[in-house]
């Protein structure tokens, strides 16, 4: 059996960490925890044509993703990223090189192939990647997994882009935080987290909808009837960077290949943990992933 081909589309970047810049940007972070989990991860972005551009080019190869990285005259991008209690809180900039990705036949080609693309809000801010992106949408396979992790980040969203991403998506991920905010923006006040979650699965149609809650729980429920829900297993914090896109590259990976749900949250879940106590996003996989629930009796 081939590897699954997962494509991410949208920001690559460079968090300017307090210890320094590490390369991140949560499409690729997905990719990157994709392709360590088993399948073969590519990332579809843009840089700019400087020395900025050049490392985060570098970084990708260095740590073994496939990527399609155009250059333009934009700059790279860089986000501030400020650690409070190791939850980064971000400064983004507008007008930079992955606002204008462009819509070529060599994107058209690889996403075609993809067996999973993961997709954001923040990548289509702008018209021209928001262009972009949509008709790399409507150019995927049959039964292709379509993982739209919303990652809401300042204001670079609407209820209008939610909905239309909803609408091209088979997975859709969100956390505790970002589900308050939709309760109120779809009007769903007034019950519990799963049931929010379901009324999410039915309206549009979905196949999973994953609920993150941080360091209490996560929750998956199917299309089919299924669900699982774990607690967070308690870890030494670095800090949290990366670790929501690790546990949904993982989660897409393993599903691809075959796992259960309960085991492809498992391992989503441990896979999280370990980013956790990691600095930075794309951290190096022990041998042996630990397994922290196992640890942790659950």
């Amino acid at each position: 059996m081939s590897n699954p081909i997962v494509l991410s589309l949208g920001e690559l970047l460079w968090d300017m960490l307090p210890g320094g810049k590490r390369a991140g940007g949560a499409p690729v972070n997905f990719a990157y925890h994709a392709m360590k989990n088993g399948a073969e991860g590519w990332s579809v972005s843009a840089v700019g044509e400087d020395e900025l551009g050049d490392e985060l080019v570098a970084k990708a190869e260095e740590a073994g993703i496939n990527t399609i990285i155009q250059r333009n005259a934009w700059p790279t991008s860089t986000v501030e990223v400020a650690l409070k209690n190791g939850i980064p809180e971000y400064t983004i900039v507008k007008g930079v090189a992955w606002d204008h990705i462009a819509y070529t036949r060599q994107l058209i080609d690889v996403v075609s192939k993809a067996d999973a693309v993961c997709f954001g809000t923040l990548a289509l801010r702008s018209p021209e990647s928001h262009a972009t992106i949509t008709e790399l949408l409507k150019q995927t396979k049959p039964g292709a997994m379509k993982f739209f992790d919303i990652n809401l980040r300042g204001d670079h969203y609407s209820k209008e882009l939610i909905e239309e991403l909803l609408g091209y998506s088979t997975v859709f991920k969100i956390n505790d935080e970002e589900l308050l905010l939709l309760r109120d923006m779809f009007d769903i006040r007034g019950t519990s987290g799963e049931d929010a979650c379901r009324w999410f699965l039915d309206e549009f149609n979905l196949d999973y909808v994953i609920l993150t809650a941080g360091s209490a729980y996560s929750t998956i429920i199917s299309r089919k009837g299924e669900s699982s829900t774990v607690d967070t297993p308690h870890v030494e914090v670095v800090d949290t960077v990366g670790a929501g896109d690790s546990f949904s590259g993982t989660f897409t990976a393993r599903t691809l290949l075959g796992d259960s749900l309960s085991e492809a949250h498992r391992k989503a879940v441990n896979t999280a943990a370990f980013v956790c106590t990691q600095a930075g996003a794309w951290p190096d996989y022990p041998e042996q992933m630990p397994d922290y629930l196992a640890e942790a009796g659950k």
